[in-house]
């Protein structure tokens, strides 16, 4: 067993917990707090330390930790769902100070793709893989013969001047009090543009709503294939463990 700690932060809670990373398994306890109001850097780097403490009292293990930016060489370059104080904010020598040992840094929804791609729904997938993420916004993350382009942040994607992420994101059900039916409408229109600019073979759907996927993607019409994903919520904790090792 290979063990590695994997974060993901996300714009309600931050998720952690011991993976073992040779079957991408969540090995012992899953912990969770409240995303810190406002999500400064500061505040949440106190709250990963809290996690790192809660989740690992003895052990040393690597550190994977996820976040929802665009992550460049260690930077976080935009700020989605999180405080503006992120952007072009060095975010990985904020997080080794805070936990004292080297971490890796990647978005969120990379992080969910990799965990996809090893251990999911894309295993087998030798072509043009999205894995979209549905939770707080709308998360991407594309491959291409199993290789990441990291960072895409296709969620973001603007039909009339509008962008979608808070639009069709699982959020938005909530938030807007929308029936299945008007939810599916928005995220049919989404996907239908993504498609058209980016063509994939394969649409693997996550984030926590994806429990309810025998309610909503069989009502999708795409050229592609459409599926689940198969790690489901742990997507985004297993792939930052994976970036670690």
């Amino acid at each position: 067993m290979e063990l590695a700690l994997g974060v993901d932060i996300g714009g309600t809670g931050i998720k952690g917990a011991l993976v073992d990373v040779t079957n991408g398994t969540i090995s012992g306890e899953k912990h969770y707090l409240p995303t810190p109001q406002p999500p400064t850097p500061t505040a949440i780097a106190q709250s990963v330390r809290e996690l790192h403490t809660r989740t690992l009292p003895s052990k040393d293990v690597p550190i994977g930790i996820a976040i929802p930016a665009v992550v460049h060489r260690g930077r976080t370059r935009t700020a989605a769902n999180i405080d503006p104080e992120w952007i072009d904010f060095a975010a990985q020598d904020l997080f080794e100070e805070a936990l004292g040992q080297p971490v890796a840094l990647l978005n969120d929804a990379d992080a969910a793709g990799l965990a996809e791609m090893r251990f999911g729904a894309g295993r087998e997938e030798h072509g043009s893989v999205s894995i979209i993420t549905l939770g707080t916004g709308i998360g991407s993350a594309i491959f291409i013969k199993g290789e990441l382009l990291p960072s895409t942040e296709l969620g973001h994607l603007t039909i009339d001047g509008m962008d979608c992420c808070p639009w069709a994101s699982a959020a938005a059900f909530h938030r807007d009090g929308l029936s299945w039916a008007q939810w599916i409408s928005r995220l049919q229109e989404y996907l239908s543009y993504y498609e058209s600019l980016i063509w994939p073979e394969l649409f693997i759907i996550g984030g926590a709503i994806s429990e309810d996927a025998d309610r909503f993607l069989p009502l999708l019409q795409l050229e592609a294939r459409v599926t689940p994903a198969q790690l489901r919520g742990d997507a985004g904790i297993v792939g930052a463990a994976l970036a670690a090792c």
